[in-house]
């Protein structure tokens, strides 16, 4: 296969089959490979790359060609996407198959190559190509983790060169060495030092495995090479072979990674509205993908995960070195791995018109990973302290439970769905609200609010530390508001408020959430009324207000009647008289 000119990407839009756009990229040179991928789907893969736009036209006359409208689109900004994508396990697959070894006196390696060497073995390694299906995962600036599907493939690159001595003269002979045999006898693949997999050696191996564990664990490729060289002695005066002699060398080598076992599981509750409505909430304690509602998957939920593909820049780069010389070319075999990042666009439910609306997000606060994701990755990334959406609530109008899916961030790996200790379903209770004027003066009023059970009409109790017996476990969190007041409700399942300025008072009832509580409230609302006119204080102060208001004009009034009458004829004439 041809060598690849890097193509790169990043998104600010949506495309097409779960892709979210945001960018950057050179142009893939023409007639390259795609490694089982459409041209549209190569095109997405390159994220890290330079930014670098080309026109269609100048394109067209570089190249002779056009561009897709995709490949155009990547060859601007990232590509970014809603779900691990496959593109990139396809692609390193195939791509495995363009890398060689470089024979028996010459190693090729990756600048990433750890390099051992023995007496006859030199430049030795063994160096991980690729596990997949995995995923890294940027949590937080510094905190990078590569999750590993339960199962999958390795893939490693093993080479070495052989150390042939010098031709040694000593007594009437000269000892000539020869590679008799050399090989990889044996790859492993270690769990925390633990052989899982044996194979017969090869210089690309390709292991299938099987963690069988979860958390943590540290993965080895292991390699035994073994050298056998074998010794002419000649006599220095005829050049006829005389005697022979062996050596061997067996060297191992090994290479290794540290990474979470992305076995998911999920606790997933329900509640059931007055109106039909249902609600899910879904928690588990790893990043998650997002999760479907109804078997043909159009309601579905998301967390704040997004994801992109870029290549291992390790791998940009081949060495090769016979001894004397080292030379340094472009490798032809590159992989590509899914990165899962915190997007600003955060949780969202889909349809966006009427789809499930969220009611809340539960998880960890961290710093945005932004600083430390390279240089050329321009996607939607937070730029502040995020929740990383352990879990998230909505309500919906259709959801079928049995057909509810959890999605993980590593492809393929879907969360089994665990009972949680206290049930999976949440009743709903319905409330009711109400809110009367207890008391009233011209400059105020209390307002007493009630709140209970609309079935039963018993007193739903908000401060916890009115209750007769224990607190509930956890303890409620419900409040009501009026007036810009947040009130908690006593032992009767009252509050009582006071309020300054007239109008009309809309009281709500804000209940904890259905999740956290065995039993739990629907919320509800009640108004009340108040001005200082509906007292027969408020009427006396008024008619007192408007009086006092009123006097300077009626005195006016009064004066200059009493200074016309004094002004007019009439009125000078009566006085003479």
């Amino acid at each position: 296969m041809a060598p690849r000119a890097p193509v790169v990407v990043t998104a600010v839009l949506c495309l097409a089959a779960g892709v979210a756009a945001v960018g950057t990229a050179n142009p893939p040179a023409p007639g390259t490979d795609d490694n089982g991928l459409t041209e549209n789907e190569s095109a997405t893969l390159w994220s890290r790359d330079a930014d670098n736009y080309t026109a269609q036209s100048a394109y067209r006359r570089r190249y002779g060609e056009s561009r897709t409208a995709m490949q155009q689109l990547a060859n601007g900004t990232d590509i970014t996407f809603t779900r691990p994508p496959a593109t990139a396990a396809t692609w390193t697959r195939n791509d495995f198959a363009d890398l060689h070894a470089g024979g028996p006196t010459t190693s090729v390696s990756p600048s990433g190559a750890t390099l051992k060497n023995g007496t006859l073995i030199a430049d030795a390694h063994a160096t991980i190509f690729a596990a997949q299906p995995s995923t890294r995962g940027h949590l937080a600036p510094n905190e990078t983790v590569q999750y590993l599907a339960p199962n999958g493939t390795l893939r490693g690159f093993v080479d070495y060169r052989v150390r042939r001595p010098n031709a040694s003269p000593g007594g009437t002979g000269t000892t000539e060495w020869s590679i008799a045999s050399h090989e990889i006898e044996t790859v492993r693949l270690l769990r925390d030092g633990e052989p899982i997999v044996d194979r017969n050696g090869t210089h690309t191996p390709t292991l299938q495995y099987d963690l069988r564990t979860d958390g943590q664990v540290t993965v080895t490729l292991e390699a035994t090479i073994h050298v056998r060289l074998r010794g002419t002695v000649r006599d220095n005066g005829t050049g006829a072979a005389t005697n022979t002699t062996v050596r061997t060398e067996t060297l191992t080598v090994r290479d290794s990674l540290t990474a979470e076992v992305y076995d998911l599981s999920a606790s997933v509750y329900y509640a059931e509205y007055a109106n039909g409505d249902t609600g899910v909430a879904v928690f588990q304690t790893r990043p998650w993908q997002g999760y479907t509602l109804t078997a043909n998957e159009s309601p579905r939920v998301r967390g704040v995960w997004r994801f992109y593909t870029a290549r291992d820049t390790s791998w940009d780069t081949l060495t090769r070195t016979n001894g004397t010389a080292t030379e340094t070319v472009a490798s032809d075999a590159v992989p590509v791995f899914v990165h899962a990042y915190p997007s600003r666009i955060g949780p969202r439910a889909e349809p966006v018109r009427d789809g499930p609306t969220i009611l809340e997000t539960w998880g960890t606060t961290a710093a945005s990973p932004a600083p430390t994701l390279g240089e050329n990755i321009t996607i939607d990334v937070v730029h502040h302290p995020y929740t990383a959406s352990y879990g998230v609530a909505v309500r919906a109008a259709r959801v079928d439970p049995g057909a509810i899916n959890i999605g993980g961030i590593v492809r393929g790996v879907n969360a089994s769905i665990t009972e949680p200790n206290d049930g999976f379903e949440r009743p709903l209770t319905r409330s009711n609200l109400t809110a009367t004027i207890r008391e009233q003066t011209q400059s105020g009023a209390r307002v007493r609010v009630t709140l209970r059970t609309a079935d039963r009409g018993e007193p739903i109790v908000l401060d916890d530390s009115a209750r007769d017996g224990p607190t509930v476990r956890p303890e409620r969190t419900g409040y009501i508001t009026i007036a810009g007041q947040r009130v908690e409700t006593n032992a009767s399942g009252v509050a009582v408020v006071t309020v300054d300025q007239p109008g009309i008072y809309t009281v709500r009832y804000h209940p904890e959430s259905w999740v956290s509580q065995s039993s739990a409230y629907v919320g509800d609302t009640a108004t009340v009324r108040w001005h200082p006119l509906t007292t027969l204080d408020g009427w006396v102060a008024l008619l007192l207000e408007v009086g006092w208001q009123l006097l300077p004009f009626v005195v006016a009034l009064y004066a200059g009647r009493r200074l016309l009458a004094l002004l007019s004829p009439a009125g000078r004439y009566s006085d003479s008289q």
